[in-house]
């Protein structure tokens, strides 16, 4: 496998995703590419991420396949990790990347606080999420947060599990104290004590299991899908570039389904986990076989998390929650994908 040099740990991806909205704000934000005769775009660059928790985004990066299809168009392509949802949402809101990673939940968050994204497709439907804590701490239901202190990275699904978990179980959010932490800086304060529980994403989540922590509470019901997203410029300007990234996409998504280990190889490289603990990430708790086109099943989804936004005060009214979702869903490059036409040429 043509393996390329990947970022050795969690902990150097997230401090430079730390940095993404300092230090990439504003470059290439406005790298426009001339159209060509015939209608494509020559030149420029294609800014988009790749995230452990969106693996067809590994395969892609992995196997060469944008950068061998956009060659062709003199455009290239930067890649840039996002640690999570909301390190995603900052770069697509900073211009800082084209195409980004998050949760459902995070990308109606975005668009309903005035983000210019559409979800172009639906990379997975994953059990991503869940409660966790320590054997020794007493914590075995959600009940008992009460008085607690839970590590989340707000803005995230995570994060949102967390609050959905909470109001199910009639708890009170003044009951207990939220740490806005970064993914992997939860599962160090809950290792350290500093927190009780944390609400954990995959693979760190799974690679804390396997080092003893365990996951109290679980309701895939409660995890909204992994959605691919593109800022309207990017959409509007290079709308053919557009297409390839979709059609990448599909491509990953036959690949990875046909090669369930080798992508969990792939996950463990990156994300500097045990082979075991990729498996279970991508074997268990990962559907990949899913509609990749935005539509009903993540609308569902959403209209049941949008309400919660207005009651925590993330947005301001459940008429921007129902603008967002007339707007953020948009199939279309799913309906003419053709994952076919990647690597054909080669």
């Amino acid at each position: 496998m043509n393996r390329r040099a990947l970022l050795p740990t969690l902990a150097l991806a997230s401090a430079l995703s730390l940095s993404l909205s300092g230090c990439l704000a504003g470059e290439n934000a406005s790298d426009t590419a001339p159209a060509a005769a015939d209608g494509g775009t020559q030149g420029g660059t294609l800014n988009i991420d790749f995230a452990t928790y969106n693996p067809l985004s590994l395969i892609i990066k992995e196997q060469g396949w944008l950068e061998e299809e956009l060659a062709d168009q003199d455009i290239t392509v930067t890649w840039v990790q996002s640690a999570g949802s909301n390190k995603a949402n900052e770069a697509l809101r900073a211009g800082a990347i084209d195409v980004g990673s998050t949760a459902g939940s995070a990308a109606l968050l975005a668009r309903s606080n005035g983000s210019p994204i559409k979800a172009i497709d639906i990379y997975s439907q994953p059990e991503w999420s869940a409660l966790v804590t320590l054997p020794d701490s007493g914590i075995t239901s959600v009940e008992d947060l009460r008085g607690k202190s839970i590590a989340a990275t707000r803005g995230t699904d995570p994060y949102f599990f967390l609050l959905q978990a909470l109001e199910a179980a009639g708890v009170d959010q003044s009951e207990v104290t939220i740490e806005n932490l970064q993914h992997a800086d939860g599962r160090a304060a809950l290792a350290s004590g500093a927190v009780d529980a944390w609400a954990g994403l995959d693979p760190i989540m799974a690679a804390a299991e396997q080092d003893g922590a365990q996951l109290f509470f679980r309701d895939i019901d409660f995890n909204s899908y992994g959605f691919l997203n593109a800022t309207e410029d990017f959409l509007a300007e290079k709308p053919d570039v557009a297409q390839t990234v979709v059609n990448a996409y599909e491509k990953a998504r036959e690949w990875a389904k046909e090669n369930p280990e080798e992508t969990a190889a792939i996950l463990a490289e990156v994300a500097a986990i045990d082979p075991a603990v990729a498996n279970s990430v991508i074997i268990e708790r990962t559907n990949l076989d899913v509609d990749p086109a935005p539509g009903d099943a993540q609308r569902a989804v959403l209209e049941k998390i949008g309400p919660v936004f207005v009651e925590t005060g993330d947005v301001q009214s459940q008429e921007q929650i129902d603008e967002a979702l007339g707007s953020l869903l948009d199939p279309s490059l799913v309906e003419k994908a053709d994952p076919a036409s990647i690597g054909a040429g080669s």
